[in-house]
């Protein structure tokens, strides 16, 4: 197939990497796994950088007419939530694309919409509250301590920190402020939930299929560190090995747990219109209980990463998730939204 691979113009991989090479830290690690993988499986890929101008995908897709194109885009314009309008600008190019539609990009991207929703349909998420830039800082009481403090719309544990979790009004207030005038963007409170990182990923549109449940170590946490994906946690390669962070197949679940843990997350993905691919992210306490913390949309998938992992785990190989991901763009219409 020939295929129209949008990634950020500051992104775009080189032609080739001599053998051997750790790409490991590169900026366009997954950039070079997915362009040079479809090449190496015997499609034409061109790839096309994307900054503020949708002019050049409406010129290739009449002048190319490619088959689909593979977004690898988390952005516009430098600007986190636009990606949905891109995608949004493929459907209207009557384009096929890879990932999530606009609608699911849209609801899961804003937390507190996501939580509504999953709330709504029964399925498990922690209390919240949400503070926009502007108003006053004021817990609500039904709100105990402690909580996290988030982004209300970044992605990738942007503005996450050991600082997150809270436990007093004073400190509450002062990492509010922070989201708001670092980050730029509303703050997301919510309870803290104690207990185990899992991950799930789904392939799909109607017909969906779980991976094996993942989960982040933490093995060597100083004492009274929250065991929370912080920005560290999930990009420094030093901070990791430092503190023994490592992900993989979960570990002596309960009986039953990674079965309701799926089901989970599919109806997760259910509820909030995702088609493609997405990671579910879940908190597991010492109860045994079952919390939703967020829905990933397009999800890291470089090889070695939690998705590409879980998915050989599943006997799914990297050209095979790949090819996947292809064949339901492929199939994606969107009028075909439940």
């Amino acid at each position: 197939m020939r295929i129209l691979a949008l990634v950020h113009r500051h992104l775009i991989p080189p032609a080739s990497v001599d053998a051997g090479t750790d790409i490991t830290g590169e900026p366009w690690r997954t950039e070079y796994d997915v362009i040079s993988t479809l090449t190496a499986m015997g499609h034409e890929v061109q790839a096309l950088g994307v900054h503020d101008d949708l002019g050049e995908i409406r010129r290739l897709a009449t002048e190319w007419k490619p088959h689909i194109a593979f977004n690898l885009l988390e952005g516009f314009d430098d600007i986190t939530v636009f990606d949905q309008n891109v995608v949004s600008h493929l459907e209207l190019l009557k384009l096929a694309y890879t990932g999530c539609n606009p609608r699911g990009m849209l609801l899961a991207r804003d937390k507190s919409l996501s939580k509504k929703l999953l709330a709504y349909h029964r399925i498990p998420v922690p209390e919240f509250e949400v503070f926009r830039i502007g108003r006053p800082i004021r817990r609500p009481k039904r709100l105990e301590f402690p909580l996290i403090v988030k982004s209300l719309t970044q992605e990738a544990s942007i503005g996450i920190s050991q600082a997150s979790v809270v436990d007093s009004d004073e400190k509450l207030k002062e990492r509010v402020t922070f989201i708001h005038e670092s980050i730029g963007t509303t703050a997301l409170i919510e309870r803290y939930i104690d207990g185990r990182e899992l991950y799930v990923g789904i392939f799909g549109n109607q017909a969906l299929q779980a991976l094996p449940v993942w989960e982040l170590f933490f093995t060597n946490m100083p004492e009274g560190s929250k065991r929370i994906a912080t920005d560290r946690v999930k990009w420094s390669v030093k901070y990791q090995k430092k503190y023994g962070i490592d992900s993989g197949p979960a570990r002596d679940l309960p009986e039953g747990v990674a079965e309701t843990v799926q089901h989970i997350c599919k109806r997760a993905y259910r509820a909030l219109e995702l088609s493609g691919y997405a990671r579910i992210n879940l908190r597991l306490d010492d109860a045994g209980n079952v919390w939703v913390l967020e829905a990933n949309p397009n999800p890291q998938i470089a090889k070695g990463e939690d998705f590409t992992d879980s998915a050989e785990k599943a006997g799914i190989g990297y050209e095979a998730v790949l090819q996947r991901i292809l064949n339901l763009g492929l199939k994606w219409q969107p009028e075909s939204v439940a």
